[in-house]
């Protein structure tokens, strides 16, 4: 406390730091004062050739070309439903393997009971 004491008796209770009258009035116009004019840029045209002007529609054609590509190659590989149904029709009943029923039977995610009402609504028909 001594040395604020002293410190305060030195220097004061005044601010030190003053403002001259009127200082931000005029700060914003000498400071616009002192800036260099700027340079107007002036844009020249130059004009757009064919292929700039085509480019995004053939871009967008080949990513349309790809797209169908990679979908029918996709595709290929799986058979279709109808083609399944007709090999499973000419297969004679009495030379399926109890193999083939049974991965059949996975593949269509039956359980017993389900199996039971499927085959007894298909013989009272």
């Amino acid at each position: 406390m001594k040395e604020e004491d002293i410190l305060l008796k030195k220097l004061g209770k005044e601010d030190s730091f003053k403002v001259p009258d009127g200082y931000f009035e005029n700060l914003t116009s000498e400071v616009m004062n002192k800036l260099p004019e700027k340079e107007k840029v002036v844009f020249k045209e130059e004009p757009v050739s064919t292929w700039t002007r085509l480019k995004p529609l053939l871009y967008m054609a080949a990513m349309f070309v790809g797209a169908a590509l990679i979908i029918r190659v996709a595709s290929s590989e799986r058979k279709s439903v109808a083609d399944i149904d007709v090999a499973v029709t000419e297969i004679e009943t009495e030379v399926v393997s109890d193999e083939m029923i049974d991965m059949a039977l996975d593949r269509a995610m039956l359980d017993d009971y389900s199996l039971y009402v499927y085959l007894s609504d298909a013989s009272v028909e």
